[in-house]
């Protein structure tokens, strides 16, 4: 049942507007004038406000503002006598569904408001369409079915309706720019614009510029105004990749702008009051640089209010099969080639690979293999990757402490295991005995560590 409110001075309209209505299903409510009519919408929300527009003290317009400010779906219909048509087409300029000149017919307004209550449920249904299609669309090339991306996946949809800043962590190439873009297609300022800049990628002495603009004659060469990437961004979101690489003197004004949300051009003394919302992202330990003194431990607990970690590719080879799959489909439709897929060794080795480079070397692996393969199926042969040895595998550059620990387990291991094979003789039974762990433990760690047979003996 549709819920109506309907707010007249006349207590003869009131009434038999409440009559009418209720007779034809509808729950209706009523007020004497409009302070009593907000305050009822307060308490409650109605689907449609059918209000006289002119009223003492509070008019239809005024109500009709306060009604949108609570609720922009809430349907609200103007009622207006003879000479204030004027008036009543304003109301709808403001966001009134519709007016009706009194006096009018009850069938009239009967038709009105069921056009009105249509109107605000095809309304609804589209916006719920348009939700969920925002949010396939948002992470449409973000795949995964590991539990640390579905945890991933939670954040970002947990913060997405926010205006909190958000810094995104990650090894380069787990693709950080899409969980923000994500970040800002799921938000409320879906619509407004999505600005992006890498900090690595432009000198320390254009960045400012970049980023907060200039005045004509701010600097040789400035011969006119220049906006930067945060007046762009009004109202919308800006994304500052690499942070962690930007310059000190940079940094402290970045603070300033994000603790009083204006900005000045270079050149220029007037404070530019702005609005929007700023996601980072680094591939950098920033507690490592902040103790190098390279980076501002203020900005840092300024930036990451939410932290959102992406882990690289290794830790969920999992999804490796899924990604190659989307990426082998992708190429093979821009290249016009026949659609392809994976033979058994190929796949065996896309899952078997340690992807330092991290889905960014995935899906160049997979578009250079679309272009060599001749046939429907992909081999290791096009996929051009090596799988290295257990103890040729070396730690990449800025490991964590975990990694670490990870890899000097592996190495210790390993040794040891070769070390007592040998002085067994490659008897299994016994070396397993001598380490302490059953048969089935050894044995799997052998083919885990690859060891080999003439490295038992």
């Amino acid at each position: 049942m549709s819920s109506v409110l309907v707010i007249d001075d006349k207590d003869s309209m009131r009434k038999m507007l409440a009559q009418t209505l209720i007779e034809e299903g509808y729950e209706v409510e009523t007020a004497p004038n409009g302070g009593a009519g907000i305050k009822l919408a307060r308490q409650r929300s109605f689907d449609l406000v059918l209000t006289d527009l002119k009223m003492p003290e509070m008019t239809g317009l005024e109500v009709l503002k306060s009604v949108k400010e609570m609720d922009v779906d809430t349907a609200v219909i103007v009622m207006t006598a003879f000479g204030t048509i004027e008036d009543a087409v304003d109301a709808m300029r403001k966001g009134a569904y519709d007016f009706i000149s009194k006096p009018f017919q009850t069938e009239h307004l009967s038709v009105l408001i069921q056009k009105a209550l249509e109107n605000r449920r095809l309304q609804a249904e589209n916006s719920l369409l348009r939700e969920e299609l925002l949010q396939n669309v948002a992470f449409s090339d973000i795949i995964g079915s590991d539990p640390k991306m579905k945890e991933v996946s939670r954040l970002i949809h947990k913060v997405a309706n926010s205006d909190t800043t958000t810094l995104i962590t990650g090894e380069s190439g787990v693709g950080k720019e899409l969980f923000a873009r994500a970040v800002h297609s799921l938000s409320p300022r879906r619509e407004r614009p999505y600005v992006t800049i890498n900090c690595a990628a432009i000198p320390a002495e254009l960045l400012e510029n970049e980023l907060f603009g200039s005045e004509r004659g701010a600097f040789t060469g400035a011969v006119a105004r220049k906006i930067g990437k945060f007046e762009i961004a009004d109202s919308g979101t800006i994304f500052l990749d690499e942070i962690g690489d930007m310059a000190l003197p940079l940094q402290a004004k970045l603070l300033r702008v994000l603790q009083e949300k204006t900005i000045e051009r270079l050149g220029g003394s007037k404070s530019i009051k702005i609005d929007v919302r700023v996601v980072a992202a680094t591939n950098n330990d920033l507690a490592e640089l902040i103790q190098k003194k390279r980076f501002r431990e203020d900005l840092f607990y300024r930036l990451s209010v939410f932290p959102i970690q992406i882990p690289p590719l290794r830790d969920r080879l999992g999804d490796v099969s899924a990604l190659g799959a989307y990426f082998l489909d992708k190429f093979c439709r821009e290249m016009n080639k026949s659609p392809k897929s994976f033979s058994k060794d190929a796949l065996a080795q896309l899952e078997k690979y340690h992807w330092p480079g991290n889905v960014r070397e995935l899906e160049n692996t997979i578009e250079r293999a679309v272009i060599l393969a001749e046939g429907k199926k992909i081999t290791p042969e096009h996929l051009a990757i090596r799988l290295q040895r257990t103890d040729e595998i070396q730690l990449r550059e800025g490991a964590g402490l975990k990694e670490i620990a990870a890899h000097a387990q592996m190495v210790t291991e390993r040794g040891a295991i070769i070390r007592v094979l040998k002085q067994v003789r490659g008897n299994k039974r016994k070396c397993a005995k001598a380490l302490k762990i059953d048969y089935t433990t050894l044995f799997d760690k052998i083919r885990k560590y690859e060891i080999k047979p003439e490295e038992m003996l």
